[in-house]
């Protein structure tokens, strides 16, 4: 017999999660997924400008960076919105795994901004630029980066909360901006007060390297949630010491097999009931042990096989 627990639409169970668990509701991820693109752009509008004042290279590689923040934050609240759109026939899974897509590409993007930096630097090496309106450019460019920095920390807070590795992934690419911008930052006013022109593009250089490993991680990190990659060694955990704590009456679990898909976590595992035990009541067993989970890990998919006695495994 297999007992499979069918959640509610994700829309009600959104509510349940934000009022009883704290995590944000789909509406709330896709409103800041939206304001992510206005404040990308607004970003990229400074990075721009400060450029323009000093013709920097290492300033033109950091606006170069948010062009690419534009686009990925566009896909993020793309994939946000296809992702929380509910099981359909084609799609009795759910679109949980639209989100590792986005995430895949926003990591292409930031590799392919890395290699174009890298060729502005190369060519900055052999003809140094001398930098005009350093001071204006570089507090422009000090102001962009406090704006990304407070972003990022809203992104990557709020997504960590919701289980979205969309948003995640936008948050953490913004950090890598700010760091960046950082970098730049002190290079152009070494550069400035040394006189040391060659400063500038290796600042550029070193902002690409960064963006390079950035990009590298984050494709890396976002095919294993396409790979249907296991809960973490502590949700494993909590979840045997539930199914353990609330299998009263049933003999053993095994079998437990787990995939996470963004905010989705599918849980499945053989439950052995006494042999002459009804159908009424291992259901019932299986609903307290199903609630248990719901409760603890929102957004779980369970599916429990029930067997009779003589398929115990460690009898």
């Amino acid at each position: 017999m297999q007992k499979t627990y069918r959640p509610a639409p994700p829309e009600s169970r959104a509510q349940e999660s934000s009022k009883g668990n704290g995590m944000p509701s789909n509406g709330t991820l896709q409103r800041i997924a939206a304001w992510s693109i206005v404040v990308a752009i607004a970003i990229f509008a400074l990075k721009l400008l400060a450029w323009w004042f000093t013709g920097s290279v290492a300033l033109f590689s950091d606006a170069m960076e948010s062009v690419v923040n534009v686009v990925a934050s566009t896909m993020a609240w793309y994939a946000l919105r296809l992702a929380h759109k509910p099981a359909d026939e084609n799609h009795p899974f759910g679109h949980h795994k639209a989100e590792y897509f986005s995430a895949v590409i926003e990591g292409v993007l930031i590799v392919l901004a890395a290699l174009l930096i890298l060729h502005e630097a190369w060519s900055a090496f052999f003809v140094p630029r001398v930098l005009d309106e350093p001071a204006l450019g570089l507090a422009i460019n000090a102001l962009a980066a406090v704006g990304n920095g407070f972003w990022a920390w809203l992104l990557i807070s709020t997504g960590r909360r919701a289980r979205s590795p969309a948003m995640v992934a936008d948050g953490r690419h913004l950090w890598t901006d700010v760091v960046t911008s950082a970098g730049v930052l002190i290079g152009l006013v070494l550069a400035v007060s040394t006189g040391w022109l060659w400063l500038d593009p290796a600042m550029a250089v070193v902002v690409a390297l960064n963006i390079l490993w950035h990009g590298w991680h984050l494709v890396g990190e976002s095919v294993q949630g396409l790979m249907d990659v296991a809960v973490d060694a502590g949700d494993l955990a909590e979840i045997e010491r539930i199914v353990e704590e609330n299998r009263d009456g049933a003999l053993e679990f095994h079998d437990l097999k787990t995939r996470e898909a963004g905010r989705a976590r599918f849980i499945e595992f053989h439950l052995v009931v006494p042999s002459e035990m009804s159908v009424e009541v291992a259901h019932r067993i299986c609903d307290r042990i199903e609630n248990a989970l719901e409760k603890k890990l929102p957004g779980a998919q369970v599916t429990i096989h029930v067997e009779p006695a003589h398929k115990a495994k460690f009898a």
